[in-house]
């Protein structure tokens, strides 16, 4: 009985996790303690033939995606892991909260290894690069194992002197939890207020997080696992990153992905104008707003340096 609340501890407290003592010797194991919630997610699609579906809950499904998509890529990636603009320090903590409800874990230790993707882009100690570990593990194994549960607070050092973020970071499996519940209320309301909506709070829960959250899983887990194999390389980087239009399209321009390991301060990744960067525009209608500022871009000598063809 002990053993099991405290492997229960352990997904609520991450802390739980990091202090067993146990010394990891297999990178490619999986804690699969850690990871049924993770299963039980993709498992629960099922229930659709339960909860049915309506064209709110679809619209309502893409609208979170978006918005979670965006959260990812504007402020998990483009700000906590190279912080390619500014802002104060409350925004900070509310661009970490909405990051959270997209269920990767923590602001730290979402910066942190992608940090270290950086340094060790498609070498060995790269936990998702598909030229090393293949396109399964790329996408997905390494998320899930023991070896990469960690947050690497050496990389993150300047963030984690937030105590905000270090909570964040360390119950990482809150604000999904609240987000959740709150998508459920709100659908149990609409039935009362807005019957003609056709939805309710079990069909709101399934479409408007848990299939939302799956989507968003595999879009941003195809920036790892298929954007350093397809695609074409303007620049000739020390790896294999490519650019692809398709993967920019679902992750709102995490695509232009040869680009953004040319140089990866900038805040748009989308080098010329032709190449769509909607989180860039986001970015861009947030600064107008004094939300962000000082956007970092790529400047014209980097731009055209080390160019392939």
């Amino acid at each position: 009985m002990k053993k099991i609340l405290f492997q229960l501890t352990r997904w609520f407290d991450n802390e739980a996790v990091n202090q067993t003592g146990v010394k990891i010797t297999d990178e490619y194991a999986v804690d699969w303690w850690r990871v049924v919630p993770f299963i039980l997610l993709h498992l629960s699609v099922t229930s659709l033939f339960w909860v049915g579906t309506s064209w709110f809950a679809i619209i309502f499904c893409l609208l979170l995606y978006g918005i979670r998509m965006f959260a990812i890529t504007a402020f998990y990636h483009r700000y906590f892991a190279h912080k390619t603009y500014r802002t104060s320090r409350v925004v900070q903590f509310l661009f970490a909260l909405l990051g959270s409800t997209a269920v990767q874990r923590g602001p730290l230790w979402w910066a942190s290894h992608h940090r270290h993707h950086h340094v060790h882009s498609d070498e060995a100690p790269d936990a998702h690069s598909p030229v090393q570990h293949g396109f399964l593990w790329s996408h997905l194994g390494w998320f899930l194992s023991q070896a990469n549960f960690a947050t690497k607070h050496d990389r993150v050092k300047e963030l984690s002197a937030f105590p905000e973020l270090r909570f964040l970071d360390r119950f990482d499996i809150i604000v999904p939890i609240l987000f959740a519940v709150s998508i459920y209320v709100v659908g149990n309301e609409l039935v009362l207020y807005a019957p003609h909506l056709n939805t309710s709070g079990p069909q709101l829960l399934i479409w408007g997080f848990v299939i939302s959250t799956i989507l968003l899983y595999h879009g941003t887990f195809t920036v790892n696992s298929l954007a350093h194999v397809w695609g074409k390389r303007r620049y000739a980087t020390k790896d294999q990153s490519r650019n692809n239009w398709f993967i920019a399209i679902i992750t709102l321009g995490e695509g232009w992905h040869n680009n953004h390991h040319h140089f990866p301060g900038s805040a748009s990744q989308g080098f010329y104008w032709w190449e769509i960067d909607l989180t860039y525009y986001g970015l861009k209608l947030m600064a107008a707003t004094g939300l962000i500022w000082d956007l970092r871009k790529v400047p014209l000598n980097i731009r055209n340096s080390r160019k392939t063809a």
